[in-house]
């Protein structure tokens, strides 16, 4: 829950919300909205989340446009980004380091020029190197990304905000790292989609059985986007204290097979867990101790709650898939 005097500040605000017709994105647009924000959405897909705000079809790679978009803004969130498969990931690193450098330079570059009071930037659990449990001071550029490639791209813009607190006292420039994120909007393209986007679509598709690879032993975060956008927006008005980022989570972890299981419980299919195929890395965790100090954060959503609501948003909206740009394509 958003405070009401965290609503007021928003009122009559104007924000500019790059990546507005993502996972987390909508949501954020519409309890912006919803405050009273005067909102303008930047994206790439060519559909509308939101008729009470203003949408901008328009390419972050290209920096006049950045420059145009930020002019007389109040506040932002850059929340655009690449998101794919662990497979696309190594098969494509080109297609997301390259224009997640350019179009997070840009955009940040741009609010800067234009003197956006605040921002708020959503990096990655992708940017932590390899662990069982992601905590905020144990962060280290030392290591490499578990993302290889959009993990430095996400490591960069991070770099790039804390230069700009150094040189320009850019003070109200916040960085959060959100855990696996789920929910109405999500990327259900079968060639790229993440494991509960593969599983919606494997299900709907009557997959008889689902085989899933591994035991399902494997320990994830999962967080539903209306709770992650609660998290974004707190953010923006506290701050994230003497820390360079946050942890955003789920508050609770769950093995693939409870995930699974879960699905079940409200839906009939018959599923097959593959013990010659791997289960990937055996836990990740967001800790996220420091989000519920500082911004008073506390996800509302169980594990099923979040899984119903996307399975039904998705029986309703399966063209959209169609209408995302696809930075996979032609690449």
């Amino acid at each position: 829950m958003i405070p009401s005097k965290i609503k007021k500040f928003f009122k009559n605000k104007k924000v500019i919300i790059t990546g507005g017709t993502g996972l987390i994105g909508r949501s954020v647009v519409k309890k912006l909205c919803d405050f009273g924000s005067k909102v303008t959405v930047v994206s790439l897909d060519k559909f509308v989340v939101e008729k009470r705000a203003k949408h901008i079809l328009g390419d972050l790679t290209n920096f006049e446009f950045c420059k145009k978009i930020t002019k007389n803004q109040d506040l932002a969130f850059h929340m655009a980004g690449i998101k794919g498969s662990v497979k696309v990931t190594i098969q494509k690193p080109s297609s997301f380091f390259v224009p997640l450098i350019m179009m997070n330079t840009n955009f940040l570059e741009a609010c800067r020029i234009n003197k956006i009071s605040r921002l708020v930037y959503t990096s990655s659990i992708g940017a932590y190197p390899s662990k069982e449990i992601f905590r905020e001071k144990e962060s280290t550029f030392d290591n490499q990304p578990m993302d290889m490639f959009p993990g430095w791209a996400k490591r960069m813009a991070e770099l790039q905000i804390q230069s700009y607190k150094k040189q320009y006292n850019l003070n109200k420039y916040f960085v959060v790292r959100p855990c696996n994120v789920y929910g109405p909007g999500d990327n259900f393209d079968p060639e790229n989609a993440m494991v509960i986007p593969t599983l919606i679509n494997r299900i709907f598709n009557k997959e008889n059985p689902v085989n899933i690879w591994g035991d399902g032993s494997a320990i994830r975060d999962f967080a539903y986007s209306e709770d992650l956008a609660d998290g974004v927006i707190l953010t923006l008005y506290y701050g994230t204290g003497k820390l360079d980022f946050l942890n955003l989570g789920g508050g609770k972890s769950y093995t693939i097979r409870k995930l699974v299981e879960t699905l079940s419980s409200f839906l009939e299919f018959k599923y097959k867990f593959d013990i010659t195929k791997p289960s990937g890395f055996p836990k990740r965790v967001m800790d996220i101790s420091n989000a519920k100090k500082i911004i008073g954060y506390k996800p509302q959503f169980t594990l099923q709650k979040g899984l119903e609501e996307t399975w039904n948003w998705y029986l309703k909206n399966r063209k959209e898939n169609k209408l995302r740009h696809n930075y996979f394509k032609n690449r």
